[in-house]
């Protein structure tokens, strides 16, 4: 029988993007490095994201219904390792710098692109909920290369 770690041996091999997912929970602002990103549909623009049980953002992004998406470009893998912590809230946010923006979920400075999403569905997975969400706008950001984590590490794509 296969175990979680055989699968997580196995996918460190296959190059994943990387990307911020942020929420504001009624004011508090929360922040999880994912590389769980996809997308799912065009036609309505849908993206899916997978979100463990355990994570502190799992239940204020169900109960927000709303989350955005930051692109993480290739020298970005600070941020991804700063948000990939688990540390409390209010110190997440101490030195990030911001994009401005009218939306209430903070968008991490310099990233690729921007998607505000609303959540259509949710899917019990494991011991992950996968969100399926409608992109609402879009804001591209500077081009650059991506950033990936494949082999147990971060790497520009």
């Amino acid at each position: 029988m296969v175990t979680g770690d055989d699968l997580r041996e196995a996918m460190r091999r296959f190059a994943a993007g990387i990307a911020v997912v942020t929420v504001d929970a009624q004011g508090q602002k929360l922040g999880l490095t994912v590389a769980s990103l996809v997308s799912l549909s065009l036609d309505p623009a849908l993206v899916g994201v997978s979100i463990g049980h355990q994570s502190s953002v799992h239940e204020p992004l169900r109960q927000a219904g709303r989350f955005a998406v930051n692109l993480l470009a290739g020298d970005q893998d600070g941020l991804a390792a700063h948000f990939a912590r688990s540390v409390p809230p209010i110190a997440q946010w101490t030195g990030i710098p911001l994009h401005a923006s009218k939306l209430p979920e903070p968008l991490l400075d310099n990233s690729l692109a921007w998607l505000e999403c609303h959540t259509r569905a949710e899917h019990a997975a494991g011991d992950h909920t996968i969100f399926v969400a409608e992109v609402r706008s879009i804001e591209l950001g500077r081009r650059a290369p991506g950033l990936v984590y494949v082999e147990s590490g971060y790497r520009s794509a």
